[in-house]
């Protein structure tokens, strides 16, 4: 332990259950002025403050000691433009899986059974019963097959619904087989439902363009979890607009969405404003990650979830 750099934690240490003793910590919780460049000299260990990279990221070229810079999303796709040579990344896999498997769920029964038309029904004071489409006997396609994929078949598995798995590559996951990305244009006419939980890499950014779109099936819903970039939103709007899809969509491109953008009310688009990992299921899943990766970092052991 003696020697080891310091970490530069958003959360204080009595929050961290089994953080090795004595190793040096300094707090900064992404608010207010930055730690003092004799702070930064020391740090070897940064963990990013949730929801607060575009303030955490200048700082990185300014700890000439920075070994490791810990995320505390999934996505990395803001980090790695800033992320100084010979510096390890790690993302949080795991801490968002329960929240956001949960809201994609929930996306995909309230735009299937019209929550928010009863909603707007409940404010004009309208009764509007009708029949409604169930998630029972749908196909179901997720494009990304992570740890987020899985737990979203999870909670998929209960709805008698139809699963099948894409991903960059063909494998054998515990509840069947996951095919690859290149299958997208057979899978694609077969699904009800597709919910994209890839990452925003050059590979998909702008997956779900116009071709993408153009082969999902009359009345389909597209439901995205992942990064706003990944679908194209003039293409989306187009199909939308002429009521051959529905949407719902955790992110959106541009992000957040502007007033007056047309998503905001295009037919058959629900939007929620990227909240997918903010619930009360994150912090004690990132206090524990947290927790844990300290403890390999002191002891000079590998740490896990390495993206660089």
């Amino acid at each position: 332990m003696s020697g080891t750099p310091a970490a530069l934690l958003p959360y204080a240490p009595a929050e961290l259950d089994g953080l090795p003793p004595g190793l040096p910590v300094h707090l900064w919780d992404g608010t207010g002025a930055p730690p003092p460049q004799e702070v930064l000299d020391t740090v070897g260990f940064f963990a990013l403050p949730y929801l607060r990279t575009a303030a955490a990221v200048p700082l990185l070229p300014r700890m000439p000691g920075l070994r490791v810079v810990q995320t505390l999303t999934a996505g990395v796709d803001d980090v790695r433009p800033h992320l100084p040579a010979g510096v390890q990344l790690c993302n949080a896999r795991g801490v968002h899986d329960a929240s956001t498997a949960e809201l994609a769920l929930t996306l995909i029964l309230a735009s299937l059974r019209d929550i928010p038309g009863f909603v707007r029904g409940q404010d004009a004071e309208q009764w509007r019963s009708g029949f409604y489409p169930a998630l029972a006997d749908r196909r179901v396609l997720l494009v990304g097959y992570g740890s987020i994929g899985a737990a979203i078949e999870d909670r998929l598995a209960p709805f008698e619904c139809r699963v099948e798995r894409v991903a960059r590559s063909a494998r054998q996951a515990s509840r069947g087989p996951v095919h690859p990305l290149s299958q997208l244009p057979q899978l694609l006419p077969e699904a009800d439902v597709v919910v994209l939980v890839v990452p925003l890499t050059e590979e998909t950014h702008g997956l779900a363009g116009k071709e993408f779109l153009s082969r999902m099936k009359d009345g389909a819903l597209l439901v995205n979890v992942a990064r706003g970039p990944v679908v194209d939103t003039t293409a989306l709007l187009e199909e939308v607009g002429s009521g051959r899809l529905t949407a719902a969509l955790d992110v959106t491109d541009p992000e957040p969405l502007p007033p007056g953008h047309p998503l905001w009310h295009a037919p058959g688009v629900l939007i929620s404003p990227h909240v997918g990992g903010s619930s009360s299921a994150f912090l004690p899943r990132a206090l524990r990650l947290l927790a844990a990766q300290l403890r390999r970092y002191a002891a000079g052991e590998p740490l896990e979830h390495r993206m660089v």
